[in-house]
């Protein structure tokens, strides 16, 4: 098993230089599991918010060879739990298949006051032939 800790240059850079983005535990047979650390985005709505970090995760799993579709959990941190709906909407916008496994929490504030969204996933990405 090999660990791999990285911000990949091709996707959105993280708001600050003390963590990594991705954590790629690769296993001897080439699959992978990516973990992703919890992601916000700009934005005035929820829904607009929930469209950037969607987008910012997407990147982060093409970096490493993953799509949307290779997420097997998902874990989204809500601001107001009321808006769960909203999020929602967006949410099966980006992850159009079968849905992984989920847990959504209602916090009372993130690192950023202007955060109404953070979500992190973790990938299975499947060994290349």
């Amino acid at each position: 098993m090999r660990i791999t800790l990285d911000s990949p240059a091709s996707a959105p850079q993280p708001l600050s230089p003390y963590y990594s983005q991705v954590a790629r535990v690769e296993h001897a047979d080439g699959s992978a599991l990516l973990y992703l650390s919890g992601q916000i985005a700009e934005g005035a709505t929820l829904a607009e918010q929930s469209r950037g970090v969607f987008e910012t995760i997407a990147a982060l799993l093409e970096a490493h060879g993953a799509t949307l579709a290779d997420v097997i959990n998902i874990r989204t941190y809500l601001t107001d739990i009321t808006e769960l709906a909203e999020y929602g909407a967006v949410r099966r916008e980006f992850l159009t298949g079968t849905p992984p496994t989920s847990m959504t929490f209602e916090v009372s504030r993130l690192f950023r006051a202007e955060a109404l969204i953070e979500v992190e996933v973790v990938a299975a990405v499947p060994a290349t032939e």
